[in-house]
């Protein structure tokens, strides 16, 4: 099992046995270099440790520790997790402080405890075959180990034609699950006449004030200076390793702003990392240019990424990312990380969560034009309707959108967001896939605290389900983790600190986050003590390599392999003939409109829900891939 991962743990590796419980890990060392080996223990070695991740306040825990009269003889992160569990057993969760997925077995308890991250950074897959629970970072490591037959789970991929993305608990394969960010599992086995028992349990959520009781802060200097206190906090903790540490630049005000604090906090010899695409309006290496030289560092490292690159990446992409992924974009990250490692850098910094906690996506905006159109009660409705019907775009019945505002306990822009994607489903669904989507609620999967998210004001229920949806069903994941952990390369997240998060969180969203059409209000203020003003003036630029990528002339083979009507007969997913006419047809619409954007985003992922089909199900739909070839993972005993 562990070898199948060992790109997130080229260093070492390191093993614990005992009666009905093995525990393996694959280390990437970071912190505590000479001897941050795993497992780790506690002095009467009862408790035993594995982890993938970082603690960022581990000295500070350590000193707590040593105070209280623990013996600590290591100086990684990782050894303050067994005698924080001595302390605290379940309470240990909420004392934690990083990005991790943490396995703890208590010995004399016969317990084992398993545990994530709250925004879901790292990732932690378990499934229960028999009477054996097997828990990895990756999915391949649990199909390594024999006993996980790789089987598809149609409620996993309706989910990806809901949401682009993979929110969890449900994934693609049948029987495995993703336990949540925020929770942790508590496995104890058969004992002393009692029963195995696997309860899962939340240690932290999202959670916002209510509606009306948000904080308005009069004075925007003060508050602007507390933010910053926070951020520099939040940088300079993700600083620390006994590696160096570089960041991703892309241009846009989130990534220059970590980069500049990083440079501020640092010194001007930071790394910095972008990417440089040949289509004009989506490049932005100019931009980045211009923040380094700003915040006086080096000029950003760059890597070019092509629509070809795409084709010939995407094979790659998949098998890292062990689910379909419709954002073509994620191929360029994949190649990104890959150069960073090049580079022999195994940490980098990155902007992602600033969008979602600060409300920094365009529907957000068209959200509010439609909104105002309610001052003549439903005709929101009736445009958005009317838009579809003028385009000839299929549609749901008009009952749809009130069942998935129930849901979630009132409107959200996101609705119209995803609807993009799940407008494919009407397109080109099979008759298979249509009786999953008539059984299946995407949206109430997502377990938001339903009677909490009604007294929230409408935009703070959209930064939930972007935070719960987009954030950790994505762009921590197919765009975060898994891709930049494949060239074994750590992704840390300043915007996604607890303390960020808290104070964004009690702010009031229409004076600090969407102020009239400014998105991001707040930061943008801050960014103006730090970066040029053409970046922190700048609108969103929502970074993605075309869609029609897979359509081009001439065809990829492996593309017309896949998406054959003979390939689509045997995956039974979808419809031969509608994706045969919708191939040729979607040309005829107008380009970057939105009728063409949702064809083309249900293409690929038609495309790509194959190809992982191909990679990881029943590997007969084509022979013709570009290079084709084919940290923590255990098992425990539940008899």
């Amino acid at each position: 099992m562990t070898r199948a991962i060992l790109h997130r743990g080229p260093d070492e590796e390191g093993y614990y046995f005992g009666a009905g419980v093995g525990l393996g890990m694959r280390r990437l060392s970071i912190v505590g270099l000479a001897d941050g080996q795993q497992p780790v223990v506690n002095e009467d070695r009862s408790v035993t440790a594995i982890f993938n991740g970082e603690l960022f306040d581990h000295l500070a825990k350590r000193a707590e520790l040593e105070a209280r009269g623990h013996r600590l003889i290591k100086h990684c992160d990782t050894e303050v997790i067994p005698h924080l569990w001595e302390e605290n057993q379940a309470g240990m969760w909420e004392r934690l402080r990083g990005q991790f997925a943490i396995a703890v077995w208590d010995e004399k308890e016969r317990r084992l405890q398993l545990g994530r991250d709250r925004f879901g950074i790292c990732p932690l897959y378990w499934t229960r075959q028999g009477d054996w629970l097997l828990f990895a970072s990756e999915i391949k490591a649990l199909l390594a180990s024999g006993m996980v037959p790789a089987r598809p789970d149609r409620r996993g991929i309706d989910h990806i034609f809901s949401f682009a993305a993979l929110p969890g608990p449900i994934t693609c394969f049948e029987g495995v699950q993703l336990l949540r960010a925020g929770h942790f599992l508590d496995i104890t086995g058969a004992r002393n006449g009692h029963t195995a028992e696997i309860n899962e349990r939340a240690y932290w959520a999202m959670d916002f004030p209510d509606m009306g009781d948000e904080e308005r802060g009069q004075d925007p200097k003060k508050l602007v200076d507390a933010f910053e206190e926070v951020m520099l906090r939040s940088v300079d903790m993700r600083l620390k390793a006994d590696v160096p540490v570089g960041s991703y630049l892309s241009g846009g005000v989130d990534s220059s702003m970590i980069a500049a604090l990083a440079c501020h906090l640092k010194g001007s010899s930071i790394n910095t990392y972008t990417i440089r695409v040949d289509a004009p309006e989506m490049d932005e290496l100019d931009a980045a240019n211009l923040v380094a030289r700003h915040i006086k560092t080096k000029p950003p490292i760059v890597q070019e990424f092509r629509a070809q690159d795409a084709i010939d990446t995407y094979p790659e992409l998949l098998r890292a990312a062990e689910a379909p992924v419709v954002d073509t974009s994620c191929a360029a990250l994949l190649m990104l990380a890959r150069r960073v490692h090049q580079n022999d850098q195994k940490v980098v910094l990155t902007g992602e969560g600033a969008d979602e906690w600060m409300i920094g996506y365009p529907w957000y905006k068209v959200a509010k034009i439609l909104d105002s159109l309610n001052v003549i009660p439903g005709l929101s409705d009736i445009v958005r309707r009317g838009y579809l019907r003028l385009n000839n775009v299929p549609q749901y019945e008009r009952e749809f959108r009130h069942r998935v505002e129930a849901t979630i306990g009132g409107p959200s822009a996101w609705i119209d967001a995803y609807g993009i994607i799940t407008l494919s489903k009407l397109r080109f669904y099979s008759e298979s896939m249509h009786a999953v989507r008539e059984q299946a609620n995407p949206w109430a999967d997502l377990q938001i605290p339903l009677e909490r998210s009604k007294r929230w004001h409408p935009l703070n229920r959209g930064i939930w389900i972007a935070g719960r949806v987009t954030l950790a069903g994505h762009l921590l994941q197919a765009k975060g983790d898994r891709v930049a952990m494949h060239s074994s390369v750590e992704v840390r997240y300043p915007f996604l600190d607890e303390e960020v998060f808290n104070f964004l969180a009690k702010l009031d969203p229409v004076q600090w986050k969407l102020r009239g059409f400014r998105d991001k209000h707040i930061l943008r203020l801050l960014a103006e003590r730090w970066v040029p003003p053409s970046v922190y003036r700048r609108g969103k630029v929502i970074f993605q390599a075309p869609l029609d990528s897979f359509h081009m002339d001439p065809e990829p083979p492996y593309i017309a392999d896949l998406v054959s009507e003979e390939s689509l007969r045997k995956t039974g997913y979808f419809d031969a003939a509608s994706v045969r006419h919708w191939r040729q047809a979607y040309r005829q619409l107008r380009p970057r409109s939105l009728p063409r954007l949702s064809v083309e985003g249900g293409l690929a992922a038609v495309v790509a829900t194959q190809l992982w089909h191909h990679l990881y199900i029943d590997g007969s739909l084509t022979d013709k891939l570009p290079g084709a070839s084919a940290a923590n993972s255990s098992t425990f005993n539940l008899v």
